[in-house]
């Protein structure tokens, strides 16, 4: 029956490419992949050994032997990116075990590596939080987190994650000038070839607090809010991220991701490095929570998340809900 509305005789109707899922995938402006996805892990000492994360239903503390199961299932669903935080039995105010030779990530590394060569791109957080007493990403002197001697251990970090197998090193401290320094101690150790991925954009966040529960990362005293950057700054941003990148980054992280949108847009626009979000914990275990209570769609919640961040123009998403959302996308085909 012909429309005798002659405002609806439109040339062009939306909903004629909205009509079947094959139309819909078809014309869809954004792609959400397996290799999209980072999958973060936090390691322990020992072996057999696996702790559930009470504020991160789904997450664990484990042990390499648990990790190395896992890498090799994730492999299977297309997942090719790991990134490994340490949580070491020993702790000291400078952080030691973050850069010895045969420290917990140093060891994982090299067996990930042994297993599983070039099929994973293996990523190492590289911060002294997770190893320092004090639980802060710099070293502390008379009360305060100094910043030059921390660049100097973190390059020492870096350097001691690449001779045991890391593709990429993730300084996420914050500390200035770190990315230049870390630069300069892999290229003059020969690993030239190594990435940073410098996390030039990460805000002091609310975010973050199930994270310190899986990392026991929390400062002993004060907050972080000295050296990570402040939620109602975009234009500093960009200038942390400009800086970085002309200090040798190869890769750019903004952390947190869903409120931070327009820093994921902004920053793809400003430059031509690969940007990474990262889909935080606080921002993992609400979408648990809400999907404990029946209150929304875990599933369909996710998977918009994740499209929205690529959306944003992010290259990669590192998130705690990679697996899953692996698994969906694969039952989708």
């Amino acid at each position: 029956m012909a429309n005798s509305n002659p405002h609806l005789n439109l040339p062009y109707r939306a909903r004629r490419l909205r009509q079947s899922a094959a139309l819909r995938d078809m014309v869809a402006e954004t792609t959400l992949l397996p290799q999209h996805l980072i999958a973060p892990f936090f390691l322990l000492d020992g072996a057999h050994r696996r702790d559930a994360v009470a504020s991160m239903p789904g997450v664990w503390q484990q042990t390499l032997d648990h990790v190395l199961i896992e890498i090799d299932q994730g492999l299977k669903l297309g997942i090719k990116a790991y990134m490994l935080f340490g949580v070491p039995e020993a702790k000291d105010a400078q952080g030691t075990n973050a850069h010895i030779q045969d420290g917990l990530i140093q060891h994982a590394c090299a067996e990930i590596k042994k297993q599983f060569g070039q099929d994973v791109v293996l990523m190492a957080d590289t911060c002294l939080c997770e190893y320092t007493s004090h639980g802060h990403c710099g070293l502390v002197m008379d009360g305060q987190v100094v910043n030059d001697p921390s660049v100097s251990v973190l390059a020492k970090i870096a350097v001691s994650q690449a001779e045991a197998g890391a593709d990429v090193v993730c300084p996420s401290d914050m500390m200035d000038g770190r990315i230049a320094a870390i630069r300069e101690a892999l290229d003059e150790a020969g690993f030239e070839n190594t990435v940073i991925m410098a996390y030039a954009a990460k805000y002091a966040s609310a975010f973050y607090a199930p994270f310190r529960d899986a990392a026991a990362s929390a400062p002993s005293f004060g907050d972080r809010r000295s050296y990570q950057m402040d939620p109602r700054n975009l234009k500093e941003a960009l200038r942390e991220t400009m800086q970085d990148i002309d200090e040798g980054a190869d890769m750019i992280m903004v952390k947190p991701a869903s409120a931070y949108g327009d820093v994921i847009k902004a920053t793809v626009e400003l430059v031509e490095v690969p940007v990474a979000a990262y889909h935080v914990s606080g921002e993992y275990s609400m979408v648990k929570a809400a999907a404990a209570n029946g209150w929304i769609d875990e599933r369909a919640v996710v998977l918009e998340l994740m499209t929205g961040l690529r959306r944003a123009g992010a290259t990669m998403v590192a998130t705690y809900h990679a697996f899953d959302v692996a698994r969906w996308l694969q039952s989708h085909d």
